[in-house]
């Protein structure tokens, strides 16, 4: 399968862009070295190269927590982490690249808690004891309303990655029960930017990026100026399993107009690419399946799918962001935006040992398309008042929006052939009987959903602040039944849901640079989950909304005379109105089962010396099913499959001299269950990251890292008869220029 636009991924344009990527790394060599700045020097002139500082500092990435930075996704009022009555992390470029996060999903895991994984058709994040439908994945803001939409993306193109944790509908609509992940990208500045990256790695890696901000009109004074900024990411290579190739492309443009009068407008439109030739699905679990599972080590690399299995995604982006600043105290925001996404599968996709594992059976043959199109409107404003003498902030706004998707199945469930576990050669996909090429559509599935929310801030003393939310929604549903129509399949259908969620929360700001917090949140869903590819069996059974409920209090401080600062949170969530399987009648669900977390989170952030900076952040959570049965069993107490209970990550870097910095991460994911009756586990594990960096002179810096250094063979994801394993150990080398 070719991808869809071949302009970006043709050899010439990509060879072009590397010529020009290592023009700029031999120009960047050419410079004499210089010393470090010091905090003495004056700071440098718009639109010219500053020197570098190379020591620590307290701002320096892995050291102290970005408490007092205004966060979009914990709040519409502006609000930093610290004020916001809410557990935020916000992971932040400079992190980015500290922690050599390839990707969105290297990101997600610098959050307190999350695991993550990339497993092609069932992306999953795991936030406060919550995956799939119930954890909202943003990108700038806007709710794509499809899980695998969130598959990882080159982190080039990010800015940051925003979360808040819990419900926390009433900011962005239905769902979000235990939490709200924001992607944001990176869009045109009024300062001029030039750089560049090379890198190169284990298993073929190969990658090129480029970052470019310019004046491209006016003379700088404001009105009349206007600045575009383009950031390219290509890469090739990187995948660690047998016969697999992974290619992907990412290019993201955006043009800053400023009109004067208080009014600018950004027109931004992103692009990307991924191709994946014959993916890794997952790995055979050996029999007995049961108690603590294994596999066969011979098999961690091999690859059971089709010899010309694919995934590819093409997907565009288009914003169209309007500000006007009327006043101080009034501001309007007007966002259009347009999300176009086109998905194709062609895969043997589950594969299992036989009972004396002497060969492994493959099935489950799938073609599939997902056809995408998301349309949108939000309108947001602000409003700095007072109610009396008190100071009271609000925010306000309207979202409007339609998402189409039809969805292109064909599937055969049987057994397409039986091979020796480690040597064995597979078909072409279209060899396999009942398998031909061609798309046939099953249903088309529009979500029409209009949305009015409001956000208020009040200081009822001068240091006690309550901050309030709450979000109502029409969501309509229509689908169209594009096959066979029968009894359980009938022409149309349709229905609407109407939750209304919020949130009430104080903060105390009771000394200096500490403060206390307690909140009440709300969340609410439709029980089919994802409303844009939910059957008619989903939404005619299930009438009722799915609702969540949280209770969270916490704490943020600096201590150590500011060389530290540090979060602390308790949470309790509740869902309740779960679908799940009704005890008289297997054929039947009833609204009946609940679903809790409970837990704590907790991130520290240290500058102990100049040279020296650690961060870490550690997640408890106990989930369980308050009530829910599955094959006419009870599951109440049980864990949920693939939540672990605690998660842990530490970072730390030294600076030996101004110019050679080494690193360390280490996480600890602790151990998950494969079934929901929890009869089969996976262990825990830990990963060592090591990084080596040496900055060449002030435009240049050379990065060596070696990921998952034990070579340790872990679980990304688990289920009752496969498992899908995480990178092996791999090592990279990057130079990064600015010119």
């Amino acid at each position: 399968m070719k991808p869809p636009f071949k302009n970006l991924s043709h050899p010439v344009f990509v060879a072009s862009s590397l010529r020009l990527a290592l023009a700029a790394a031999l120009s960047a060599l050419a410079t004499p070295a210089v010393l470090a700045q010091t905090a003495q020097d004056p700071p440098a002139a718009a639109g010219t190269l500053s020197v570098v500082e190379v020591k620590a500092s307290p701002d320096q990435p892995n050291s102290k927590l970005p408490l007092d930075t205004p966060v979009d996704t914990g709040s519409r009022l502006g609000l930093t982490s610290r004020e916001t009555p809410a557990s935020v992390t916000v992971v932040d470029r400079a992190t980015i690249d500290a922690r050599g996060a390839q990707n969105t999903q290297d990101v997600l895991r610098s959050i307190p808690g999350v695991t993550a994984h990339d497993a092609p058709g069932s992306i999953g994040v795991m936030y406060r004891g919550f995956s799939g439908a119930s954890i909202t994945q943003l990108f700038n803001g806007v709710d794509v309303q499809y899980s695998i939409a969130a598959r990882p993306v080159d982190s080039w193109i990010y800015e940051r990655v925003e979360a808040i944790g819990g419900p926390s509908s009433f900011l962005y609509g239905a769902g979000a029960v235990g939490g709200t992940i924001n992607h944001i990208t990176k869009l045109a500045t009024r300062h001029d930017l030039s750089e560049a990256q090379l890198r190169l790695g284990t298993d073929s890696l190969r990658e090129a990026s480029l970052g470019l901000n310019r004046r491209v009109a006016g003379d700088g004074q404001g009105s009349g100026d206007h600045h575009l900024r383009l950031d390219f990411n290509h890469r090739e290579g990187g995948a660690w399993t047998e016969g697999t190739e992974r290619k992907a492309t990412q290019l993201a443009t955006s043009l800053l107009s400023d009109f004067g009068g208080g009014v600018s407008h950004t027109l931004a439109y992103e692009y990307q690419d991924e191709q994946v030739d014959r993916p890794y699905w997952g790995t055979p679990l050996l029999n007995p399946v049961a108690g603590t599972l294994r596999i066969d080590e011979r098999t961690r690399f091999k690859n059971y799918n089709s010899a010309d299995g694919v995934y590819a995604q093409r997907v565009h982006w288009l914003r169209s962001v309007t500000d006007w600043r009327v006043s101080d105290a009034l501001q309007w925001k007007n966002t259009f935006y347009v999300y176009d996404a086109l998905r194709d599968y062609r895969n043997v996709e589950t594969y299992v040992f036989n009972s004396d594992n002497t060969a492994v059976v493959r099935s489950n043959t799938l073609l599939q398309r997902h056809d995408q199109r998301l349309v949108g409107d939000r309108i947001d404003g602000s409003y700095k008042g007072q109610i009396g003498e008190r100071r009271s902030d609000w925010s306000f706004g309207l979202d409007v929006s339609q998402n189409k998707q039809t969805r292109f199945p064909n599937s055969l469930s049987g057994t397409v052939s039986t091979v020796d576990p480690y040597h064995f050669e597979t078909e072409s996909f279209f060899s396999i009987p009942g398998m031909a090429p061609g798309f046939r559509p099953d249903r088309d599935n529009r979500v029409r959903t209009v949305a009015l929310y409001a956000e208020n801030r009040t200081a009822l003393v001068p240091t006690l602040n309550l901050v309030t939310a709450l979000r109502h929604e029409r969501i309509e549903l229509d689908l169209t039944n594009r096959r066979e129509i029968n009894a359980a399949n009938p022409a149309s259908y349709s229905r609407s849901y109407n939750p209304t969620t919020g949130r009430i929360g104080l903060v105390w700001d009771f000394a200096p640079g500490a403060n206390l917090y307690g909140q009440f949140a709300t969340a609410a869903d439709p029980p089919a989950g994802i409303l844009s590819t939910a059957s008619f069996a989903n939404v005619r059974d299930n009438s009722e909304l799915t609702t969540g409920r949280q209770f969270e209090v916490g704490s943020k401080l600096d201590f150590w005379q500011g060389r530290g600062n540090a979060t602390l949170s308790a949470f309790h969530i509740t869902r309740k109105n779960i679908a799940t399987q009704d005890p008289n009648d297997r054929n039947l669900t009833v609204l009946v089962g609940e679903q809790s977390a409970k837990g704590v989170e907790a991130g520290v952030g240290l500058q102990p010396t100049r040279q020296w900076a650690i961060q870490g952040n550690l997640g408890y959570v106990d989930a369980q099913y308050e009530s829910f049965t599955q094959n006419g069993m009870s599951l109440a107490g049980k864990r949920p499959t693939n939540t672990p209970r605690t998660v842990l990550n530490l970072w730390t870097s030294y600076a030996f001299t101004p110019q050679l910095e080494a690193s360390v991460g280490l996480r600890r994911v602790g151990a998950v269950y494969a079934d929901a009756a929890n009869t089969q586990s996976w262990p825990g594990y830990t990963l060592v990251d090591l990084g080596m960096s040496y900055r060449i002179n002030r435009n240049a810096q050379l990065t060596a890292r070696l990921r998952n250094a034990t070579d340790k063979v872990y679980a990304a994801s688990v289920r009752s008869t496969m498992v899908y394993l995480g990178a092996p150990r791999t090592a990279d080398l990057a130079l990064r220029v600015s010119f």
